[in-house]
């Protein structure tokens, strides 16, 4: 068994379901710590969702070189899990690695407990062959990614950024890829809004309207028009922003009352080429211009952000291509990650891990095979930044 596969084995058996670290994070630390690392663990959170978060880090060797020229990549990524969901569905304990037709089952084998035990591996066999790198290497590691993430990778930013101390590269282990491990690299993220709105109205008898308002009615033309609106064109690196009701709700129930109110639940992925403020703004205007009677609450989860080719997607597309022939498309679909956190204090941000279709999933697995390739692609972008 590769040490590789080990420690992921060793990382899918804790049952580290949001927020808690189940003791993932000490295991990690401790091998961290003999090679080097100064690792301190950040705790946030109420006791009854206690966050556990690891920072830790091996400064580069001076040799000669200036602080400012040493610079700092940050592997980063989560050790919760989302729940099991039921388990008389699955084929074998979630959080008992099992092997089966060449594939390790258990809950965060894709997402992203190989990753993890990938980048350890990696810094291992790369420190053995420079133990005094020009590099300073960090692991930024957080029990909440899969739950609320206020008190995970946010809460350890804030920390880095009050203190001057961040790091110039960044590598996100999320589960990326489509087909094949190499086949694609997350360089941005949309980011993403949501709207809580509620029209008023005046509840009456249906059969007697003109004594009421009907807040369905009247938001009806401004829904039209925001459903048929462009927001922005997107650009070379992002689709169009889109605009989606996820939920409406009114009336009380019964068929012959009008509703006094009416509530839209909707969310915005958006583009770089648009900003919470400006899409607040138009969303704003087509309400008023059509009249309503409302009040909207605004939730920002999180800002865009993009990595333009450079030294980090250099060095990782040209390590994905070394090891597996390969050429890693670039692409920001899909949802958010805790890259929109980093990339507040860190410049170049990418995500890059094994093939993503089963993640959430019942019997949740990732191929064996997958797993070697992984870990040198992270070694060999080391190499490359180190050069």
């Amino acid at each position: 068994m590769s040490r590789t596969l080990h420690l992921a084995e060793q990382l899918i058996s804790r049952p580290s379901v949001t927020p808690d670290d189940s003791g993932c994070q000490r295991i990690l630390a401790q091998r961290l710590e003999a090679l080097g690392f100064v690792c301190e663990t950040i705790e946030s959170g109420p006791d009854s969702f206690r966050v556990t978060n690891l920072w830790a880090k091996r400064p580069g060797a001076l040799a000669g070189r200036s602080l400012d020229a040493i610079k700092t990549i940050a592997f980063a990524g989560h050790t919760d899990v989302v729940p099991t969901g039921p388990l008389e569905q699955w084929s074998s304990d979630p959080f008992t690695p099992t092997h089966r037709d060449g594939k390790l089952y258990g809950r965060g084998a894709s997402d992203m407990k190989t990753s993890i035990a990938a980048f350890v591996v990696a810094v291992e066999e790369f420190l053995a062959a420079h133990p005094e790198p020009a590099l300073s290497i960090a692991f930024l590691l957080t029990s909440d990614e899969e739950g609320p993430a206020t008190d995970g990778t946010v809460v350890v930013c804030e920390a880095l950024k009050a203190r001057g101390e961040a790091p110039d590269y960044c590598i996100v282990g999320e589960p990326t890829c489509v087909q094949r491990t190499g086949d694609m690299i997350k360089n941005g993220r949309r980011g993403t809004m949501s709207g809580k709105l509620t029209v008023k109205g005046i509840q009456g008898h249906i059969a007697y309207p003109q004594l009421a308002r009907n807040p369905i009615h009247t938001l009806a033309p401004a829904l039209a028009e925001l459903v048929a609106i462009e927001w922005d064109k997107g650009n070379d690196f992002f689709p169009p922003t889109s605009w989606q009701v996820s939920n409406i709700h009114g009336g009380t129930g019964a068929s012959n009352v009008i509703p006094g109110a009416v509530v839209v639940d909707f969310n915005f992925r958006f583009s770089t080429e648009s900003t919470p403020e400006s899409l607040q703004q138009r969303v704003h205007a087509v309400l008023d211009r059509h009249g309503l009677d409302y009040d909207l609450q605004w939730t920002v989860g999180g800002l865009p952000f993009l990595t333009t080719p450079g030294t980090l997607v250099d060095a990782i597309r040209g390590a994905i291509l070394a090891e597996t022939g390969l050429t890693a498309e670039l692409s920001t679909t899909g949802g958010t990650s805790d890259g929109r956190f980093i990339a507040q204090i860190c410049p170049q941000v990418i995500e890059f891990g094994p093939p993503n279709a089963t993640i959430h999933k019942i019997d949740e697995h990732v191929a064996v095979a997958d797993i070697e390739p992984l870990k040198n692609i992270y070694r060999r972008t080391l190499e490359a930044l180190n050069a």
